[in-house]
């Protein structure tokens, strides 16, 4: 045999042994999987909110400005400031001494204005004055028992008290000092249980929140940086009765219980306004859907650890959970991460499993 043939024979041997060889390669290691994160897909409720979330800030429901009705020097001060009251809380007391003065004199008036009108009326039922010397006498005790009834208004004046329930602001004047009537501001008072946020939302959504609000109160929670525990609840009470034409939005207002005080005037927080609920939605975490050239999509994580592309229609997201309209059944497997690695077909590995966070 020459040279040449026993290089092919060699050759062909050498081909051979390579084959079998890789045919003892095992499947696992000629196709490696992919690791991703997966989570099931769930059927909830999940509601509908304004989208994005409205900004709005927080007010008092009512706010009091307390001014002295009549002038004097302040006696005493009978709270402390950023204190709760209540309605007919005294507050203030201004010095009474001079009204009580007005008050004595001008009682002892009438007391002598009031014996001059009786005689006066004796002598007129005797015709012994005119009618003009009895009606002057008449008047003069009118006049003086209007200025006997102004003195005692005068007198309970020098007593201010809270005309709601609310918290006090920063006292403007102190014991001794005098204040004139109705010039000074001395406080502010503002209703904070309950309280109202208020809010501005595109015009679009008027009709939907016109026909949800007359079979039902709206929920709204508010959020804010730092906040701790669960978000303050209240309702939608008011809905402006006019677009604004220069930003195409409406104002409204919600209102909270506040019991806690999470809520303080002046706040901004962000709004979750709930116009309705999706019952049994089929709903998978919002990383899980895709954007892809037609259209939103999910990989799907069939029996045999491949996985396959499908399109799906979304319907709303909330706390990190997408609604599917359509395109997935609930407890079918799609990947949450790890998809950029991934084609249709592809065998992938799942790591951990993630939770679908259904509200």
């Amino acid at each position: 045999m020459d040279v040449k043939n026993v290089f092919c024979l060699t050759a062909v041997s050498l081909a051979l042994v390579l084959a079998d060889g890789c045919s003892r390669v095992p499947a696992d290691a000629r196709t490696a999987s992919v690791p991703v994160l997966t989570a099931k897909a769930v059927a909830t409720n999940m509601p509908v909110l304004i989208d994005p979330p409205p900004v709005g800030h927080v007010m008092p429901v009512s706010s009091v400005t307390i001014r002295p009705q009549i002038g004097g020097a302040i006696a005493t001060v009978n709270f402390q400031e950023g204190q709760e009251v209540k309605k007919g809380d005294l507050l203030f007391t201004i010095d009474p001494r001079p009204s009580q003065a007005a008050l004595a004199h001008d009682k002892a008036q009438l007391e002598n204005v009031q014996i001059q009108f009786e005689r006066e009326q004796k002598l007129f039922d005797q015709k012994l004055v005119s009618q003009d010397e009895f009606d002057t006498s008449r008047s003069a005790r009118d006049v003086l028992a209007a200025t006997v009834s102004s003195d005692e208004l005068n007198l309970q004046y020098c007593e201010i008290r809270s005309p709601i329930d609310g918290r006090t602001g920063g006292l403007q004047f102190h014991e001794g000092n005098v204040v004139k009537s109705p010039d000074d501001v001395l406080l502010t008072i503002n209703q904070i249980h309950p309280i109202y946020a208020a809010f501005a939302v595109p015009e679009r959504y008027l009709p939907e929140i016109q026909k949800q609000m007359r079979d039902r109160t709206l929920p709204v929670t508010a959020s804010f940086e730092n906040l701790e525990g669960e978000p303050p609840t209240g309702e939608l009470s008011f809905v402006d009765n006019s677009v604004d034409a220069m930003t195409g939005t409406i104002l409204l207002k919600a209102t909270f219980p506040n019991a806690d005080g999470k809520l303080w005037p002046g706040q901004f927080v962000q709004l979750a306004l709930q116009l309705n609920e999706l019952t049994n939605a089929v709903v998978v975490p919002a990383q899980a859907v895709q954007a892809g050239q037609n259209g939103q999509f999910v990989f799907v994580v069939k029996a045999d650890h491949t996985v396959e592309t499908r399109a799906v229609k979304t319907s709303v997201t909330f706390k990190g959970a997408t609604a599917i309209a359509s395109g997935l059944s609930a407890g079918e497997t799609v990947v949450t991460d790890g998809q950029l690695r991934l084609a249709p077909g592809t065998v992938v590995s799942v790591n951990s499993q993630s939770a679908t966070n259904a509200p």
